[in-house]
């Protein structure tokens, strides 16, 4: 255990035999286990009412650990969100990351591992296996992450929500696509639509589109 402390954590997993183990591991070497969920909302209520250190949440469970992750993050930035999956993709994993988890671990894990996983969390270490860790590395040094153009009228003032769904409107997306890929809602969607051909003044999203490819190309 960090220092001697106690440490609080959520459990949220709709998997009652998988929560009972991690439960068990944890309880065995002195965590303190304030609470168990089976559903996103759980998970953001739960949180919210303990406040924990930590909050485990499975990725796929009814609700979304994606929006679960991003909801506790934002408004609980004290405690440290580690999913727990068995999704290797790696839409998962930066999914996860961007909506704020500072680990990913993968239920095959030993549950009698976790609780040196999750010290690591509390020392500010992030708890990801090392396979992954390459991925990651990759994802920065290959430039998937597109390097965004700052020149063209306007370009420069859209907010960095307003350059992902613009980037992926020029993937093809649907306006339904970018809500789910970004976990926000379609009327959200369209706000930032709205906005970024405003500060373009391109009349439509042809238009936008047609005006980032063409930035992407003097930048290049």
């Amino acid at each position: 255990m960090v220092s001697g402390d106690e440490v609080r954590v959520v459990i949220a997993d709709d998997h009652t035999r998988l929560r009972g183990r991690v439960r068990a591991a944890l309880e065995a070497d002195g965590w303190i286990v304030c609470g168990e969920g089976a559903t996103a909302d759980e998970a953001i209520a739960l949180a919210t009412e303990h406040r924990p250190d930590v909050v485990l949440l499975d990725i796929h469970m009814p609700g979304s650990g994606i929006r679960a992750a991003q909801s506790i993050s934002s408004t609980l930035p004290e405690t440290a969100v580690v999913m727990l999956t068995v999704s290797y993709e790696d839409e998962d994993l930066f999914a996860a990351l961007r909506a704020g988890a500072v680990g990913y671990l993968l239920k095959t894990t030993d549950p009698e591992r976790l609780p040196h996983a999750l010290e690591g969390v509390m020392k500010g270490e992030a708890a990801l296996p090392r396979f992954l860790v390459p991925r990651i590395l990759a994802e920065f040094r290959n430039g998937s992450r597109r390097r965004r153009p700052t020149i063209g009228p306007g370009a420069r003032d859209l907010t960095d929500r307003e350059w992902e769904v613009l980037e992926l409107l020029g993937e093809g997306l649907t306006t339904a696509d970018i809500a789910k890929r970004l976990f926000i809602s379609q009327a959200t969607v369209r706000t930032h639509v709205a906005s970024t051909l405003h500060k373009l003044r391109a009349p439509n999203r042809q238009a936008a589109v047609a005006l980032l490819k063409e930035l992407e190309t003097r930048s290049a």
